[in-house]
């Protein structure tokens, strides 16, 4: 296409609905008064009849509940995820581990006496998702929890890679996991031959 050649107009879109989330309607009354307030929070009119003043708190605290149940179930109106879905989810963070954990194991000196030390770093913002992760019957209950070396293999898969005519292998006793409220997670150990 030469540079004085002019670009037509996208037709991809016309006609087609937009995909947005539509939004609930049933509170509009009060988003409307909230945005009024905050605009100019010193100079709004607070109505001088009592029954007004009780009509325009109501709807506010209709809408805080409102909000307070979606907030409560993750995203607004999001169902939650069967069990197929999590196991899903929890095997491609279990896949991305396996690989991370596994492309650190690489020779150092300290693998002759299983002390080369690994970690990896994931973040899992469901807390379901990585209870199945970790073998759990619901989302973690702790921050920092040590699983045996043999458990840790079970749960991600056996974790081994070859360096030097050696095969490397998650060694000592404990793996830790961490876990943060914000979905931030840390594995880490030992290696060696």
């Amino acid at each position: 296409m030469s540079s004085t050649a002019t670009k037509r107009k996208s037709t991809a879109g016309a006609g087609v609905a937009s995909k947005k989330a539509r939004t609930d309607n049933s509170h509009e009354a009060a988003r409307a008064l909230v945005s009024e307030i905050l605009a100019n929070p010193d100079a709004y009119a607070i109505p001088e009849r009592d029954e007004d003043v009780r009509k325009i708190l109501i709807e506010l605290a209709e809408y805080a509940r409102a909000l307070e149940g979606q907030n409560a179930s993750g995203s607004a109106g999001a169902p939650p995820k069967s069990k197929e879905q999590l196991e899903e989810a929890a095997e491609k963070i279990r896949r991305a581990a396996h690989a991370g954990i596994k492309k650190q194991m690489s020779w150092k000196p300290s693998c002759k006496t299983g002390g080369a030390k690994w970690s990896y770093d994931g973040i899992c913002p469901d807390p379901n998702v990585f209870g199945v992760l970790m073998g759990l019957d619901g989302p973690p209950t702790w921050k920092m929890k040590k699983f045996t070396v043999n458990e840790f293999d079970e749960l991600m898969g056996e974790i081994t890679s070859s360096a030097r005519y050696s095969e490397l292998r998650l060694t000592g006793t404990n793996v830790n996991a961490r876990w943060s409220d914000t979905g931030e997670f840390k594995f880490s150990g030992t290696y060696g031959v």
